[in-house]
């Protein structure tokens, strides 16, 4: 933690010199080379890190610092036009604007721009380009300029730093984000393991090669140069009844690769105003990129079903939902899940794309078997008459369906620790159970 400040305090000592010398220098000069190098520790993570994984130039060095300042000293710039401006006084050339909360000045796209190119044309310019949107800090979501009113100059925008990558330069580490309205996804994890998954042998041979895509990807793109003819990400499809272990799949692959997973709030996504659905999904997605997270729609039919034929204006602009869809998904970097209870409520163009369609069916009597020997706690007491094959091959329960029933006898058993879970209080649960899931018994 000490190397991280220090490199921190290194490169704000740097940036200091380089203001000082800008605000010294004659309003057509610019910086020829940087003002002397930057003496840091060694980090994987922080600045060094960040440093040694981009490579940045000058200029895009510069441009981080700028971005960065207003979050370690907000009167960084203030203090320093001060010195250039004893008596006081504006100065527009510096450009700059004034934030709601923050009472510092926040520098803008100008900014940057005077610091690094004075009145140089041409340095102003490239300045422009490595803010706009085909540069790495765009595309891998670093910083950006803020959008501006219509007609305002866009190098006047605020320089943006992505809160995570703050986070990574000061603190070493980013957390993960929280669930939001700017984030409709909750992370979820499970301490279970695969023993615990009771699948088919093909559906699981299914979900081996997922985790081999997750493991070899990276190798495949750029070890063998396949990143020109294969499309970044990996597009899955857990289809089948609720409770079969398409949710735990998905936690199971993240826990077994180190990758987290996040399941996305739908209820959150979608809006009845038109384009908001759209927008949800940019944020979501523009916040995932290049994360190697693991994104997991549940329920996807309610996002990703069946295009209609257009009758009205709701249609019409469903349809562009379901398109854009299309697009963010195919386009995505990382492994995508949709889920849901039967196949064919997917639009077929999704079809299309998923490299992966998984069915989880319910499980047949030997695999429920297997379940219920598996979820019961060593401490329930159960009668030696119950005979376990015969109740598996009479119900036909969901793998999570089962584990309800085992969680509801082990509290009652608990509650009354005298009493031993037999045939009669079992079946009781079990019909508990299905009266709970709206089945006929």
């Amino acid at each position: 933690m000490h190397n991280l400040t220090a490199n921190i305090e290194s490169a704000l000592q740097w940036l200091h010199q380089c203001l000082a010398e800008s605000l010294k220098r004659g309003e057509n000069e610019a910086f020829k080379t940087p003002a002397g190098p930057i003496d840091l520790y060694d980090e994987q993570f922080g600045l060094s890190g960040f440093i040694a994984r981009h490579e940045p130039s000058f200029m895009e060095f510069m441009i981080l610092m700028l971005s960065l300042v207003p979050h370690i000293q907000p009167d960084f710039f203030s203090k320093i036009i001060a010195e250039y401006l004893p008596d006081g006084g504006d100065f527009p050339e510096f450009g700059g604007i004034r934030g709601v909360n923050h009472r510092g000045l926040l520098p803008t796209g100008e900014t940057a721009q005077f610091v690094i190119g004075g009145d140089d044309l041409e340095k102003r310019l490239n300045v422009q380009r490595l803010l706009g949107p085909e540069h790495w800090f765009a595309k891998e979501h670093i910083l950006w300029l803020e959008p501006v009113p219509e007609g305002e100059p866009v190098m006047s925008g605020r320089l943006t730093l992505n809160p995570e990558v703050v986070e990574e330069l000061t603190l070493g580490t980013a957390s993960r984000p929280r669930f939001s309205m700017e984030f409709p996804a909750e992370h979820i994890e499970t301490a279970m393991e695969w023993s615990d998954l009771v699948l088919p042998a093909t559906t699981l041979q299914q979900i081996r090669e997922i985790e081999n895509w997750i493991t070899h990807n990276d190798t495949l793109l750029r070890d063998w140069g396949m990143q020109k003819r294969v499309k970044p990400g990996y597009r899955a499809l857990f289809y089948g009844p609720p409770g079969t272990g398409k949710t735990l799949t998905a936690t199971l692959l993240g826990k077994e690769t180190g990758k987290d997973v996040f399941r996305i709030d739908l209820s959150r996504i979608i809006s009845k105003y038109i384009g908001e659905t759209e927008k949800n999904l940019s944020r979501l997605f523009d916040k995932a990129d290049s994360k190697n997270w693991i994104l997991f729609f549940d329920e996807a039919d309610a996002l990703f079903g069946k295009r209609t034929d257009i009758r009205d204006a709701h249609d019409k602009y469903a349809n562009q939902e379901t398109a854009y869809l299309l697009q963010r998904i195919e386009t995505h970097n990382g492994l995508i899940i949709l889920a849901s209870n039967r196949r064919g409520n997917l639009d077929e163009a999704f079809s299309r794309r998923f490299q992966s369609i998984i069915n989880f069916p319910m499980p047949k009597a030997e695999d429920r078997h297997t379940l219920w020997l598996n979820t019961l706690p060593e401490q329930l007491k159960t009668d030696g008459e119950i005979d376990w094959r015969a109740i598996a091959a009479r119900y036909e329960l969901s793998g999570a369906s089962i584990l309800n029933i085992v969680h509801y006898c082990a509290i009652e058993s608990l509650a009354d620790p005298y009493r031993t879970l037999d045939a009669k209080r079992l079946e009781k649960a079990i019909m508990r159970e299905f009266i709970k899931e709206g089945k006929v018994v």
